[in-house]
């Protein structure tokens, strides 16, 4: 079964609210039930799903040591649509970043998140000012840690957009984040690290490099709360789990000429598919993909149905028609590839973006 976010009380759009609301920013409230304090530190590990963390417990001592619970990521299980909503609070259908890749707005070509490809700009495009900008306006030292070459890129500055430090190395996070932690009198510093995801993508979460990767990782989580400020709150969480899928367990849209019937333009990711459809054909496009996949191993649903069923919270008229007009999310074994129009998906171990468990739940970690 597809795995609907907890919007609103348990999921990774209500982690920054929370903090502010812990901070005592007006008006802001604490869903989450974090800890009143004066200077939190949001470490977000890509690619950390809650059920990968409990099954390698031997491999992370320090982050399964710590207090914690699972939450829900955003819809689609993505990096791009997971920071943004972390970086505003809102739900994807707010914020309007929906997915790896949607459809251009008003026009029926790919729009890369990540790349921010093509360039549209950033602030027309998630127009609602981030919490780092809300917390700097009110007094806090707030900071976004980020490699030097996310560096004002589309998605930076539509997820994250406020006081930006660039660093790259291990060491270089925790010396900027145990000194920006410790400016003003209050603080919120939030440090990103990207490598588990990729070593899970080129090599498989159920791989040796994986493992070895979470160990240096979990070393990481250590050194970092260690050296943090006495004092400062540390929040560990993920934006997304994986699942690695074999390649008899994969099909490629291209190859079946009967899930192209009425399709004008196919776009998200291999486990979460936008399907943009001629006019009059979602049904046919719907039923036709539902009777290729199976529902046990994938949700196909059209978009109204996908957005009464909660995916993506409350909805903005503007961001409509960057939804597809038939969502299929994995749930079970198995992805679409789309090679013609993303080759490097056929290289790619592990995947995310569906509504599995092991995809949909992250961790919500504090030591204290």
């Amino acid at each position: 079964m597809t795995l609907v976010p907890e919007y609103g009380h348990n999921s990774l759009p209500d982690i920054v609210p929370s903090i502010l609301g812990a901070l005592g920013v007006p008006g802001e409230q604490n869903p989450l039930g974090l800890p009143d304090a004066r200077r939190y530190c949001i470490l977000l590990i890509d690619g950390l799903g809650w059920n990968l963390l409990r099954a390698h417990r031997a491999y992370a001592p320090f982050l399964s040591s710590l207090p914690g619970r699972a939450i829900t990521c955003a819809t689609p299980s993505t990096t791009a649509t997971s920071i943004t909503s972390l970086g505003t609070g809102l739900a994807p259908g707010r914020h309007g970043v929906l997915g790896y890749t949607t459809r251009v707005p008003g026009g029926n070509e790919i729009f890369n998140a990540l790349k921010w490809e093509p360039a549209i700009d950033p602030v027309t495009y998630q127009p609602h000012p981030t919490l780092f900008e809300r917390a700097h306006r009110d007094g806090i030292a707030a900071c976004v840690l980020g490699m030097r070459r996310f560096r004002d890129t589309g998605l930076t500055n539509a997820a994250l957009r406020g006081p930006f430090h660039a660093v790259d190395t291990f060491g270089e996070r925790v010396a900027a984040a145990a000194g920006r932690a410790g400016e003003g009198e209050s603080a919120l510093v939030y440090v990103y690290d990207p490598d588990l995801d990729m070593t899970g993508h080129v090599h498989g979460c159920g791989s040796a490099a994986w493992r070895h990767q979470l160990v240096m990782v979990d070393r990481f989580a250590e050194e970092l709360y260690e050296a943090l400020p006495e004092g400062t709150e540390l929040v560990v969480t993920g934006d997304h789990g994986m699942v690695d899928v074999p390649s008899q367990d994969r099909i490629d849209v291209d190859e079946h000429p009967r899930l192209r019937d009425g399709v004008s333009l196919i776009a998200g990711e291999a486990r979460f598919r936008h399907v943009y459809t001629i006019d009059g054909a979602a049904d046919d496009v719907a039923a036709a993909w539902q009777e290729m996949l199976g529902e046990h191993r994938a949700a196909v649903l059209r978009r109204s149905d996908a957005i009464e069923a909660g995916w993506f919270g409350a909805v903005e008229n503007r961001v409509l028609d960057r939804i597809g007009d038939v969502l299929v999310s994995f749930h079970g074994p198995g992805a679409v590839e789309h090679g013609s129009a993303f080759p490097m998906e056929k290289k790619l171990v592990g995947l995310h973006g569906g509504g599995s468990e092991d995809e949909m739940l992250v961790p919500l970690l504090l030591p204290s």
